[in-house]
């Protein structure tokens, strides 16, 4: 990992615990403010840690766009949990088959960037 991209990394881990710090729930019910400020905070050390041995660059790169745009999102929409997609139902394959395999590929190709490291943690 080259300096630029170490301070870069580094300076979105705290940009998260700011925001952590200062995070209002949209209820503005306290006990819900902790909750979320708690799940910011897990989230973050959850895959920061889980990612620190990652020397790839393609891969940092993927990873440091992923943290921005959820970032961004949780700030949008002023929710810290991953927003859910909705992908059309996989009833039109077959149980088995090239079709069913494409679908699925197609599916994973379509997942959106904010969300690829959800289902690995969670």
């Amino acid at each position: 990992m080259t300096p630029v991209t170490r301070q870069h990394v580094l300076g979105l881990y705290r940009k998260i615990f700011r925001i952590a710090k200062k995070w209002q729930s949209a209820s503005g019910q306290t006990e819900e403010t902790i909750q979320e400020k708690e799940y910011i905070k897990n989230e973050a050390k959850t895959l920061f840690r889980r990612n620190k041995n990652v020397t790839d660059p393609k891969l940092i790169k993927q990873c440091i766009e992923e943290c921005e745009a959820r970032i961004e999102i949780g700030l949008h929409y002023n929710i810290p949990y991953p927003r859910p997609i909705h992908l059309p139902p996989m009833g039109l394959a077959h149980k088995q088959g090239r079709m069913l395999q494409r679908q699925e590929k197609l599916r994973k190709i379509s997942k959106p960037i904010y969300l690829k490291s959800h289902d690995e943690v969670s």
